[in-house]
This record gives C-alpha cells, structure tokens and sequence, in this order.
C-alpha cells in the first residue's frame, strides 16, 4: 500500500506531536516548529539564489540544525524520546562565519535598511522570520523546557544572516541603504 500524503486526522484542527500526543494546531509549540518550518524555506530559496559555495555549504548545514530543532519542538515532551541534537560545535560554525564575513566588511556606523537586491531582501526576510522563531520558541520555554542551545542557535543564526545580507551585497557591488531618521 502507497503512502498518502493526507491522513485526515488534522481535519478536527489538532495534531499529533512525535510521540503521540495530539494538540491544537494554534497550540505554542505547534506555532514554533512551524516558524522554525517556514523559516527553513526561506534558507533553501536563499541558497537558490547564493552562488558562493561556501555560503551555500553553511546554509545547507543550517538547514540541517533546523530541521534537527523542529524536530525536537515537534516532540512530545511527556515522552523520552530520541531525537536528533545541537551542539556547542554548531553555534561556533556560526560565530566563526560571522566573524570571517565581518573582516571583509566596513564597520557597520548606522543602521541600513533591508534592501539593495533581491537576494539581500531575502537575508532579511529570513532574518525577521528567525527572529519570530526565536521568540516563540522562548515563549514556549516560558512554559515547558526548552534546550537552551536551541534559543542561541535562532539567536546566532539571525545575527548570521543580517551580516550573510550585508557580505552578499558588497559581492553584488549593492549599496547599503542606511536608514536616516527625520530629527
């Protein structure tokens, strides 16, 4: 027998967790894998578009924490589950790129706004889309445990992609916008 895609068991507005649990789909946790879900998106189409192998290899790599992360909110955290794990080694990955792309970049004076091409609009729009996911997933461990590494993955990888957007714009030769408020 084939597997179906559909299982009809959602049509109620619930879902089962790993492990059997069955919750609303408008539940926290629910909420939080499915940012984490969508924000996964967003890295594989900005790969799509990136070309330098060695930012395309990270964001591979990122793809993999973060489905590693949806799985673990995707848990029923009654049950001792296995499930695949961060490491200390992943946020590191992260700082160290950060720092490297931050070498080649001119001290960043003023806020910029996100713009400049296309593919720089899309480092933001996963930025912000990781940032919602940071704060769902602690406001989530505000009321059931969440790995702490979890929140500084979300947290590393946001800042990673802000300066991802800015080191992408130097290569396209894309001027920063920066933001100059009326006074």
């Amino acid at each position: 027998m084939a597997f179906k895609i559909y299982t009809k068991t959602g049509d109620t507005g619930n879902t089962s967790l790993f492990g059997g649990a069955r919750v609303p789909k408008s539940h926290m946790r629910v909420e939080s894998y499915g940012t984490i879900d969508e924000l996964n998106s967003y890295i594989g189409l900005l790969s799509d578009l990136i070309e330098t192998p060695q930012y395309k290899a990270v964001l591979k790599e990122v793809q993999d924490r973060l489905f590693t992360i949806g799985a673990v909110l995707a848990s029923d955290p009654s049950k001792q589950m296995m499930t695949p794990d961060l490491k200390q080694e992943d946020i590191q990955l992260l700082e160290k790129e950060i720092d490297t792309m931050e070498l080649a970049l001119p001290p960043l004076k003023n806020f910029i706004l996100p713009g400049g091409h296309t593919t720089v609009s899309f480092c933001n729009i996963a930025r912000t889309v990781c940032r919602r996911a940071e704060r769902l997933v602690v406001a989530l461990n505000s009321v059931e445990a969440i790995d702490p590494l979890s929140i500084q993955y979300l947290n590393r990888f946001s800042d990673y992609l802000f300066v991802l957007g800015r080191k992408v714009g130097q290569d396209l030769g894309a001027n920063e916008v920066i933001w100059k408020p009326r006074v």
